[in-house]
């Protein structure tokens, strides 16, 4: 019998590639999870599926380096892959549970929904968006973690309103935003920072947000440090050039 296709045999390196995009494509399955779970009020456990699917964003790009999976599989996009994942779970999620739970009040929480995902689709398709210095020019739209700093603190409805109306806003204005690992300067400090930051966080989600006063200042002055420290080096280009270089 003639099959109606050509048949090949599949070299073990393209299913080794193909496997890093299995693996990029779970990221998906987190998102559906954390979204049934923020529809259900269950905002813990959906910050932990997105967690799940942060540290799959953070593991697959290097892997994906390391087997050459763009010249094993040309045809095969995985930046495409990998945006469609992100914009979910670093936009779309963050802002259905800002609007979910009520924490800007009727009608702000609707507003602030909207404006995150607007703003961020537009910002996705500025191939201009990171600078020579792997810098993200503009809010890099991670509104997983500014979304998640305001589950912590708390925040009043208006204080959590004007943290993303300002968020928006830098979006599309030239700050430079930090890349904790692919920005050479600082980066011993910067990837410090972060692991501070995501470990107060897991502590956070482990208290379910009842968090002491004294968790609450750590989780927003690692998250101000990450927030303003790209603007700072940009107005101080030396700054932690020497070390960098």
């Amino acid at each position: 019998m003639k099959l109606p296709f050509k048949y090949r045999r599949v070299p073990y390196a393209e299913i080794r590639a193909f496997s890093v995009h299995i693996l990029t494509a779970t990221g998906s399955f987190m998102a559906f999870l954390a979204l049934v779970a923020a529809a259900e009020g269950r905002f813990v456990d959906m910050w932990w599926w997105l967690a799940v699917a942060m540290l799959i964003d953070g593991i697959d790009g290097p892997i994906a380096r390391k087997l050459n999976v763009k010249e094993v599989l040309p045809n095969w996009s995985g930046t495409m892959l990998d945006n469609v994942i992100d914009y979910v779970t670093y936009v779309l999620i963050p802002a259905f549970a800002l609007y979910q739970s009520g924490m800007i009040g009727e009608p702000l929480s609707f507003v602030a929904a909207g404006l995150i995902v607007v703003s961020s689709a537009i910002y996705y398709a500025d191939m201009g968006m990171k600078t020579d210095e792997n810098f993200f020019s503009g809010f890099p739209v991670v509104w997983n973690m500014l979304v998640f700093t305001l589950f912590v603190i708390s925040a009043s409805e208006t204080v959590a309103f004007l943290i993303v109306l300002a968020a928006v806003v830098m979006t599309f204005l030239p700050i430079n935003f930090l890349h904790p690992v692919r920005v050479a300067r600082l980066r011993p400090v910067n990837l410090s920072i972060f692991a501070v930051w995501s470990i107060l966080s897991i502590y956070a989600l482990l208290l379910h947000f009842n968090s002491p006063d004294w968790l609450m200042w750590a989780v927003m002055l690692t998250s101000g440090y990450l927030f303003v420290i790209g603007g700072i080096m940009q107005m101080v280009p030396d700054l932690g050039k020497r070390a960098a270089d």
